[in-house]
């Protein structure tokens, strides 16, 4: 009488492919340019690019660090969106061009510029307009929605400014 012994598993990564990093990203960049950022989850990306959703947790933690691997910014908008969360909302207009312009002079600095070469240069912006949108006029908007129905666009014109800035200053040199 023969015994068949069970196969003890492997430790490991499992063989096959390891193109399931650059498959995550592409296909959350997809869904994230359709759907927007709080319209995509884990599982559907997780489902496009054929892995489990623990996959894409252990590359990239959450859904807001996919977001900024899939949009290749080197810097964490948490980092920027903590302190302006803290911060009255009458010191902001100082506050936030006091945040996000000393980045460009950091070692951040070659890598935003390249982003934002890229986006002037006609690439695909509708993952940087849906950062815009979803992330930073979501969370600073309504603090600064005086009078009512303006948050938004008051927000815009931040934004626009402080690009001005940065083509002028980075850009255009």
């Amino acid at each position: 009488m023969t015994a068949e012994r069970a196969k003890p598993k492997r430790r490991g990564r499992p063989p096959g492919s390891s193109d399931s990093r650059e498959r995550i990203l592409v296909h959350a960049r997809e869904l994230f340019a359709r759907n927007g950022i709080d319209k995509t989850s884990i599982r559907a990306i997780a489902a496009a690019a054929g892995v489990d959703s623990a996959l894409v947790h252990h590359y990239f933690g959450t859904k807001e660090q996919l977001f900024v691997a899939a949009i290749d910014i080197p810097v964490d908008p948490s980092a920027v969106l903590g302190p302006i969360r803290a911060a009255p909302v009458e010191q902001l207009g100082h506050l936030i061009p006091s945040l996000l312009l000393p980045l460009w002079d950091s070692e951040l600095g070659t890598g935003l510029v390249a982003t934002l070469r890229s986006m002037l240069a006609g690439s695909d912006v509708s993952l940087i307009r849906s950062f815009f949108q979803e992330v930073i006029t979501a969370e600073v908007g309504p603090r600064v929605d005086v009078p009512a129905g303006t948050g938004r666009l008051r927000v815009q014109f931040v934004v626009s400014q402080l690009v001005g800035v940065v083509v002028a200053r980075y850009i255009i040199g």
